[in-house]
C-alpha cells in the first residue's frame, strides 16, 4: 500500500497580485537593461556613461526584485500548469523557469563582479556597494564576456518565453497566459 503524496503548499488557481507586479515590473527592466546594454557597448560618446549610470542601479534594482520573486514563488506556489499539456512542454517550462531565474540572479552578480575586478565602484545612488572580486584585469575581461553571453541567452530566453505565453494565449487558450495578465 502506498501513502497520497500532497505537496507543502496547495497549488493556486491563480498567480496573487504581488507575483504579478514583479513579473511586469521585472519585465519591462530586464527588457530595458538588454537594450541599454547595447546602447552601452555600441557607444563611446558621452551617452556611454549616462547609460552605465542607469545600468548599475537598475541592474541592483532587479537583483533585489528577483529574491523578493522567488521568495514569493516559493511560499505562495504558482498555479497548476494545464492537465491536458503535454510532458515535454511541462518539462520545458520548468527547464524555462530555472533558466530564466538563474540568468535574473547571474546578471546583475556577475555585472557587480565585473565592475568590481574592473576597479570601478558599484553606486547605487548615493550608496556605493562593496566590491565582490577582487581588482583584476583577466578575471574583468572573462567576467565581461560572460556577461555579454549570457545577455545574449537571456534575450532569446525571453523571447521563447514571450513565445510559449503567446501560444498559451492566442492558440491553446488555455488560460495559462490570463493568470499572469489578469489573474484568472
Amino acid at each position: 500500500m502506498s501513502l497520497p503524496t500532497y505537496p507543502i503548499y496547495p497549488s493556486p488557481a491563480k498567480f496573487n497580485l504581488l507575483a504579478r507586479l514583479l513579473h511586469w515590473m521585472m519585465a519591462i527592466g530586464i527588457i530595458a537593461m538588454l537594450f541599454i546594454g547595447v546602447g552601452m557597448v555600441a557607444s563611446v560618446s558621452e551617452r556611454h556613461q549616462w547609460l552605465l549610470q542607469i545600468h548599475k542601479p537598475l541592474g541592483a534594482a532587479l537583483l533585489v526584485l528577483v529574491c523578493i520573486r522567488l521568495g514569493t514563488r516559493l511560499y505562495k506556489g504558482t498555479p497548476a500548469l494545464p492537465a491536458d499539456m503535454p510532458a515535454w512542454q511541462r518539462s520545458a517550462a520548468l527547464a524555462s523557469h530555472i533558466l530564466l531565474y538563474a540568468l535574473m540572479f547571474a546578471m546583475p552578480l556577475i555585472g557587480w563582479a565585473m565592475v568590481s575586478a574592473g576597479g570601478y565602484p558599484v553606486t547605487v545612488g548615493s550608496w556605493q556597494l562593496p566590491p565582490i572580486a577582487p581588482a583584476n584585469a583577466a578575471l574583468f575581461a572573462w567576467l565581461r564576456a560572460a556577461h555579454r553571453y549570457l545577455a545574449f541567452l537571456l534575450f532569446a530566453t525571453v523571447l521563447l518565453h514571450l513565445a510559449a505565453a503567446l501560444f498559451h494565449g492566442w492558440i491553446r487558450r488555455d488560460g495559462v497566459l490570463e493568470s499572469m495578465t489578469r489573474g484568472r
